[in-house]
């Protein structure tokens, strides 16, 4: 059920969703140009069935009507989906009469010509409404401003690029949870729904890194049209299989060595530390990954990672070396010396809800050309931000189910289900959780100088609370930095899990900033 829901925005024909009565002449077919927006056609009410009597337990789906003079269509839009299995509920249909307006409003629906016009459509309301959780902005399109929108480094004029805009973000690869992929780790979940919202979104930002390094930040994706042969293969990594560097399976599996079960629900910490230990076997696209520690980026540590070549070679105390790896220049593959950096900054913005405070510097992170947005959300739901609108993050939300992909006989994939191809919802930056990681990707070593200079300009300003330090050397007090190296391993799954967990620190939650 709760995967048959989260297809947000999908235009589906209602008929295959719901018993009699349904709404007439409801085609499959996509929807014509007018659009009415939010406009109320209906509510559906889904009913627990337990002990042989149902008992209305929420309502979370608003139905959106679209109009032309030949035809009426609905599309379904989850607003709030607390379900289980197939078997324990029941949908219903209840039309709303005289639907024309703004829709769902707060927690109820105000807008003039949308109250119930019949008893019974009362009665359905008054025993909704308190389920009732609207997230009105996921439903509406990109206001007319003048003020201008920042996405991943880049910015728009609304105005008069709003087409380039949504190309933009239409590009970026979207992970959502998929179902009937194998069983992970053999005898677990087929689908992540539910539960793997943040490796998801995980996914996304390291997706991100890897079209900035192999195509460049400029970029663009259209439908239907072929693709970079470097774009497939970055597609690839992230396939629903256990032999794909970071697919689910991959990251649900490293997470257990990170003291999270296979289905439990991940934070961003975990998932950046689970990022950082799949990076060292993927030698295709050899990603130095730092994650920071004590909300505290060490230039010294990046720099040395960065430049590090490991080898099998034992070095004497005469060679040029680093805790016993070689970081010279002359490194297989890296022809300037550097390896492409992505870091990674967990932060605490406050204790129980995000500090005003640091709000302008959040956004200012987003304008930074070396951006990968930010992974955060709100408690168990997790979102990719890729940029703002005054006082709103954009985020792509991975809480859509879509059917397992795998690669076609040609060897390519069918990428038309890893593109959000419509206007991006957006939430107050306020109404974010705490709890974030910030993304940056420096392909050059001059990529990461220059984001040092905006750090110290932007965020790290004079009389201000800092968001996080960056300190040129490492702390004397820290133990000594060992730049995280590829283990010698020839098993997989959980002994591979186990052989990993004495490798890497268990780090524990970062502290919550002084506020």
């Amino acid at each position: 059920m709760k995967e048959l829901l989260r297809r947000d925005l999908n235009h589906l024909n209602l008929s295959t969703l719901f018993p009699s009565p349904q709404p007439n002449r409801l085609p499959s077919s996509p929807p014509p140009p007018l659009l009415y927006h939010n406009s109320l056609l209906g509510v559906v009410v889904l009913r627990r069935l337990r002990t042989g009597e149902p008992t209305l337990s929420i309502l979370c789906l608003r139905v959106l009507g679209y109009e032309s003079q030949s035809t009426s269509r609905c599309a379904v839009s989850v607003q709030s989906a607390e379900c289980t299995n197939d078997d324990s509920w029941r949908m219903e249909w209840r039309p709303w009469s005289g639907a024309r307006g703004d829709g769902w409003v707060g927690e109820r629906a105000q807008a003039s010509g949308d109250t119930p016009r019949s008893p019974g459509e009362k009665r359905v309301f008054s025993r909704c409404e308190k389920h009732v959780s609207v997230l009105s902005d996921s439903l509406e399109e990109l206001p007319e401003t003048d003020e201008p929108v920042w996405i991943l480094g880049k910015q728009y004029d609304l105005q008069a690029e709003k087409s380039k805009l949504l190309s933009d973000i239409s590009a970026r690869l979207w992970f959502t949870y998929r179902r009937k992929f194998s069983p992970i780790g053999g005898t677990g979940p087929s689908s992540d729904a539910g539960w793997g919202c943040m490796l998801r979104c995980g996914q996304m930002m390291l997706a991100q890194a890897l079209i900035c390094k192999h195509l460049g930040r400029d970029w663009g994706w259209e439908k239907h049209q072929e693709q970079p042969e470097e774009y497939q293969r970055i597609l690839k990594c992230f396939l629903d299989r256990k032999d794909c560097c970071y697919s689910i399976h991959q990251m649900a599996q490293m997470g257990v060595g990170e003291g999270k079960s296979i289905g439990e629900w991940f934070g961003p910490n975990t998932v950046a530390q689970v990022l950082k230990k799949l990076a060292l076997f993927d030698e295709w696209n050899s990603l130095a990954v730092y994650v920071s520690m004590d909300n505290t980026v060490v230039i010294e540590d990046i720099k040395k990672m960065c430049h590090m070549c490991p080898s099998d070679l034992t070095h004497d105390s005469s060679s040029s070396s680093y805790n016993g790896l070689d970081w010279n220049t002359d490194c297989p593959g890296q022809t300037s010396g550097w390896k492409p950096l992505l870091l990674i900054v967990p932060l605490r913005l406050g204790i129980n809800q995000i500090n005003p405070i640091y709000a302008d510097a959040f956004k200012e992170c987003f304008k930074m050309p070396q951006s990968l947005g930010a992974l955060g959300g709100k408690p168990n739901s997790a979102y990719y931000f890729i940029g703002f609108l005054g006082d709103e993050l954009i985020y792509l939300d991975p809480h859509t189910t879509q059917t397992f992909v795998d690669t076609e006989e040609n060897g390519t994939v069918n990428d038309q289900s890893f593109h959000c191809q419509q206007s991006p919802p957006r939430m107050k930056i306020l109404n974010l959780d705490p709890s974030v990681a910030l993304g940056f990707f420096c392909k050059e070593e001059e990529d990461f100088d220059n984001w040092c200079g905006l750090v110290q300009k932007e965020i790290l300003k004079p009389q201000s609370l800092q968001m996080f330090e960056l300190v040129e050397k490492h702390p004397a007090h820290w133990p000594p930095f060992i730049p995280p190296t590829k283990p010698e391993v020839t098993t997989t799954g959980a002994e591979f899990i186990e052989s990993t967990n004495n490798l890497f620190e268990l780090e524990e939650d970062f502290e919550i900033l002084s506020i």
